[in-house]
């Protein structure tokens, strides 16, 4: 039997002891102050995971390039080149990658690899209390919502939506990822990106448009849409009540963004949000030749109804140049301005 097999055979194994549902799991809203991971200073150490789907070399040898060319060293999980299906892992697998990094003193942040899906079945698994005394910065986008909004609610520590490790850096990225992740500010306003305007001008998806105009401020809550619809009804759903809810889709028909839209609406209710921004949906128009409303069309279904500043095509999603958002931390939109306002660190 070679050695990837009996790999392969040990964490289906785990996977079969992994417990279904982790007695340490709390509600946020139980533990205050929200907790801050250290912030990241120039060569320390970055864990590489793929807690979704399953990666190549190519992506781990980009994504360890681009950690290096931060100033920061890589350290790849134990199991970040397992594949099961279309997963980077067993469950047991990429549960043990992810407790391995908040336990390891030398890891000051976690950065997935990728996206794609399977995050949500990690849920049950994770040691919340290990996450909540080991806090450190998770970094990544798309599948990753699932884990965001998990460790927000049963954790209280600050994870971060934005670029996933393999990304294609920008300037603008990474200049208010590094802002975010390494310099602590009592306030820091992100404005939207001006390579996004210009792409506005062939492709109208990248221009913000201001539904509601309007200064809100609340806690920053969200995700990409259909993960954040997904776990409504669950323990580890968002209640954005009195909140910044920001939502991202891609590759998705309007149709199926009205059903997602509908099912967080009925579920919490889009007028208890403090304001509601929409981010670039790249790829997400009606195809075929059927009749479809367009993503506008489907977007004012659910925003125009309502009395909150509510804005789309701000600069975060499936997209190059996005912004980094610290789930948890309060901020201002100011859709005049067409700036969003961190009003606290994210990091310590």
């Amino acid at each position: 039997m070679n050695g990837s097999r009996r790999r392969f055979n040990a964490t289906m194994a785990a996977a079969l002891l992994l417990p279904l549902a982790p007695a340490r799991a709390r509600h946020a809203s139980t533990m205050t102050p929200l907790i801050k991971p250290p912030r990241l200073s120039r060569g320390d150490v970055v864990g590489l995971v793929a807690p979704g789907g399953y990666t190549s070399d190519a992506a781990i040898e980009q994504a360890v390039r681009h950690i290096e060319a931060l100033g920061f060293r890589a350290k790849p999980g134990t199991y970040l080149r397992d594949v099961w299906g279309n997963y980077g892992g067993t469950v047991a697998a990429r549960i043990a990658d992810l407790h391995a990094m908040f336990r390891d003193p030398d890891v000051k942040a976690i950065w997935a690899i990728r996206g794609g899906s399977g995050c949500i079945s990690l849920l049950r698994h994770l040691d919340y209390r290990l996450i909540r005394t080991h806090p450190k910065i998770l970094l990544g986008y798309s599948d990753i919502t699932a884990l965001h909004l998990a460790i927000h609610r049963h954790a209280g520590v600050v994870t971060f939506h934005g670029p996933v490790a393999s990304s294609t850096p920008s300037d603008y990225s990474t200049e208010h990822l590094l802002a975010v992740l390494t310099e602590p500010r009592d306030s820091y306003a992100i404005p939207m990106s001006a390579e996004n305007d210009k792409r506005a001008l062939d492709e109208p998806w990248y221009a913000t448009r201001t539904v509601h105009d309007g200064v809100a401020e609340g806690p920053l809550l969200g995700g990409n849409l259909s993960l954040v619809s997904a776990l409504a009804g669950t323990p580890y759903a968002a209640d954005f009540t009195g909140s910044l809810l920001f939502l991202e889709e891609v590759n998705e028909e309007p149709y199926r963004i009205d059903r997602w839209m509908t099912q967080l609406d009925l579920a919490v209710g889009f007028d208890k949000a403090a304001a509601i921004m929409v981010g670039i949906c790249e790829n997400c128009g009606p195809r075929g030749d059927g009749p479809s409303l367009t993503l506008d069309e489907t977007l004012d279904v659910h925003l125009q109804p309502l009395r909150v500043p509510a804005v789309t095509g701000y600069s975060f999603g499936h997209i190059r140049n996005q912004f980094t958002l610290p789930v948890g931390v309060r901020a201002r939109l100011d859709t005049e301005a067409r700036t969003v306002t961190l009003l606290e660190p994210g990091v310590s």
